[in-house]
């Protein structure tokens, strides 16, 4: 793609014959759409023609964002090859694959009861029965996996002396 001759090259070596655009797309949040086109003349005889477009009459029409936002979008991709992100990115692909069983596996997207506190109840008993679920295929010879390090809460209150509380539940005593 040369943005500022305002053409594209195919891997066979022509160069499209129109680029109009960029034209506003169906959906309000999805980006404007630039085209290229190619002629008949350009593909028919086109030896790869059958991996390039699936029209038997018709030339091929590549569409693709503006400048800017392709620029972007390469930047990211090439962003997203990093150990960093693909570290930032396995913690959020674990919640979506919770939040996924919960919505298809157990039928969360719809409470069985009205009001907010048998919402809550029913939200609580389908988390434990999942939990259940799953230390259940667990073999037991399995080690279980070390402690997370503390949170900087945690090492202040070990930095000022004051004891922390191992569970939740011994708070109210």
């Amino acid at each position: 793609m040369d943005f500022d001759r305002r053409q594209v090259t195919c891997p066979q070596g022509q160069v499209s014959a129109g680029w109009h655009g960029p034209y506003p797309t169906s959906s309000p949040t999805a980006a404007p759409l630039i085209v290229a086109r190619f002629t008949k003349s350009q593909c028919q005889p086109c030896p790869d023609r059958p991996r390039c477009t699936s029209s038997r009459e018709n030339a091929r029409n590549v569409g693709f964002p503006p400048r800017e936002l392709r620029d972007l979008q390469v930047r990211v991709r090439t962003e997203q090859q990093t150990p960093e992100w693909k570290a930032r990115y396995a913690v959020r692909s674990g919640v979506e694959g919770t939040i996924n069983e919960f919505a298809h596996g157990h039928g969360m997207r719809r409470c069985r009861y009205r009001g907010q506190p048998k919402a809550h109840l029913q939200h609580v008993l389908t988390a434990i029965a999942v939990n259940i679920e799953r230390l259940s295929t667990r073999s037991v010879t399995q080690e279980t996996p070390s402690p997370r390090p503390p949170t900087a809460f945690q090492t202040f209150l070990d930095q000022q002396g004051i004891p922390r509380s191992k569970s939740w539940r011994t708070l109210g005593t």
